[in-house]
């Protein structure tokens, strides 16, 4: 009979006579894949007459085992170890098909206790992705200088750091263009033209698989008319514009003050 066999043996006998085994709640893990993992039995130490069970997936499948102080391992990928001295079962360099339920059976001075694992094994890609920016809109600059007379408002939505992402705007509910990146930490930009009096609701959307990000248009704040060239413009044409007018101003005092002395 083997060891497995012969402890299932034994837990049916002890349960039936000291009663109904102790279930502890699920543990949730989440680890990246080719990381380590240890699942803690939170014994101090084995003794010699506790009997303990590792077993994988829904079918219960053998792990690990200490019969007797004794260590039997069934993991023919040798990744997993398990600890003499407390029982903990460590998982080296996990990978996916490790993920699932891991559940520990341990049968002490008569008593019967679980534990349970779920462990979520997640590739890196994964995790970089599931975190968006909220994109941010602003005034495309260039529009200042070729387009300060023009009826429409010159937008840019803008994202920085991404990957594996689309970048969209909405009118409304319906897309009016978009753009997509599969490569590592990149920027992405998508303008967007608007009339100054536009009522439609407007927004710029990053999303990927995983989650989604929502910027929504103010137009009222970011598109203003052009009538006033100093506050259609930005800052610095508007202080290079105040400059010029300063020195034109002192050269026409000086010319007259020279023709009244003169």
């Amino acid at each position: 009979m083997s060891f497995f066999l012969l402890f299932m043996l034994i837990f049916f006998i002890f349960s039936g006579v000291f009663g109904a085994a102790k279930v502890n709640e699920i543990q949730s893990i989440s680890v990246m894949r080719g990381d380590s993992v240890t699942l803690h039995t939170d014994l101090t130490e084995v003794q010699r007459d506790d009997l303990i069970l590792w077993t994988f997936g829904s079918k219960d499948v053998p792990t690990a085992e200490i019969h007797e102080q004794v260590i039997y391992m069934y993991d023919s990928k040798g990744r997993f170890r398990l600890e003499e001295k407390t029982g903990s079962l460590t998982i080296r360099n996990i990978r996916t098909e490790d993920s699932g339920l891991y559940e520990l059976t341990v049968i002490n001075s008569g008593r019967t206790s679980y534990k349970r694992f779920n462990v979520t094994v997640s590739d890196a890609l994964e995790i970089n992705v599931a975190y968006l920016p909220v994109p941010v809109i602003s005034r495309d600059s260039s529009q200042c200088s070729s387009s300060s007379s023009s009826s429409n408002c010159s937008l840019v939505c803008s994202v920085v750091n991404v990957s594996h992402v689309t970048l969209s705007w909405y009118k409304g509910n319906s897309v009016l263009s978009s753009i997509s990146v599969s490569d590592l930490s990149i920027s992405l930009s998508l303008p967007l033209e608007v009339e100054y009096q536009d009522k439609n609701s407007y927004s710029c959307v990053i999303n990927n698989p995983i989650s989604n990000q929502t910027q929504h248009l103010d137009i009222s704040k970011l598109c203003h008319t052009c009538s006033d060239s100093v506050t259609c413009c930005g800052s610095t044409e508007a202080v290079i514009r105040l400059v010029i007018s300063a020195l034109v101003g002192v050269a026409t005092v000086t010319a007259v003050i020279y023709d009244i002395r003169s």
